[in-house]
């Protein structure tokens, strides 16, 4: 269930009221287009697929990203729920994702 779904049917149950500020805004970053492009062809190398995406969430990646090359590698969470503490991500997508990690730290330090 979203937290926007679940703080109105909260709302509606308990006959509670809540409010809500945002308390910090980071700009979009944009990740090094080398990386990515590793990402991808490791992913491809290893017959898993690929999309580029972007992120909403605050990851350190968006902040190192302002002093180094950096990128995200994402794997699939059931139901697409993510950060929520009814995310689950299956064994497999996750040791898929540490070998295509592991395969662009080597491609990166052979060059």
């Amino acid at each position: 269930m979203a937290l926007a779904n679940y703080l109105k049917d909260l709302v509606e149950s308990e006959s509670a009221s809540i409010t809500s500020e945002q308390l910090v805004r980071f700009n979009p970053v944009v990740f090094d287009k080398n990386i990515v492009e590793l990402i991808e062809r490791a992913a491809n190398k290893r017959g898993l697929e690929s999309k580029r995406m972007t992120s909403g969430a605050g990851h350190d990646a968006q902040m190192m990203a302002r002093i180094c090359p950096t990128a995200m590698i994402f794997v699939p969470s059931v139901e697409g729920i993510s950060h929520n503490p009814e995310e689950y991500t299956k064994d497999h997508d996750l040791a898929a994702g540490a070998h295509v990690l592991l395969d662009v730290v080597c491609n990166l330090s052979s060059d």
